[in-house]
């Protein structure tokens, strides 16, 4: 998917919207993302201007929306919103810079009704950068 698509998905917009692409694994309860992170983000003016470093929690911040993008794309989902409901275990593992592309990847743990868990990774160059599991609901 493209960004247009994903807009069709999930509400976000820029400066909100941290995917650029998604693909949705074929089983369905995976997904890869892509965030290419430019010089021109309007978070990096202000987090360390003289070293620009993306805010960890916008890294998750980009995890849940594919995690977001997962769940709504399924037809249950459709036309339906999704809202954070906790984070466990996240840790941060190296700085996200500009000129980096954030390869995101998603996997559901649990999936019920209309809550779920899933575990996502954030990577630079293969090496993971953030990691945590992830709590949601869906709703209308």
């Amino acid at each position: 998917m493209n960004v247009d698509e994903i807009k069709k998905i999930i509400p976000h917009r820029e400066p909100f919207l941290m995917l650029d692409e998604a693909e949705i694994i074929e089983n369905g309860n995976s997904a890869k993302g892509f965030k290419k992170i430019t010089g021109n983000e309007s978070f990096l003016r202000g987090h360390f201007p003289d070293e620009p470093v993306m805010p960890g929690v916008l890294i998750i911040e980009a995890m849940a929306q594919l995690g977001a993008v997962l769940a709504l794309s399924k037809p249950e989902g459709a036309g339906k919103k999704i809202y954070f409901t906790s984070i466990d275990n996240a840790r941060f593992r190296k700085k996200v810079k500009p000129g980096d592309l954030l390869e995101l990847s998603v996997e559901f743990v649990a999936f019920r009704h209309s809550m779920g868990k899933g575990h996502a990774e954030a990577s630079v160059n293969g090496s993971v950068v953030c990691s945590a599991d992830l709590g949601f609901a869906v709703g209308e």
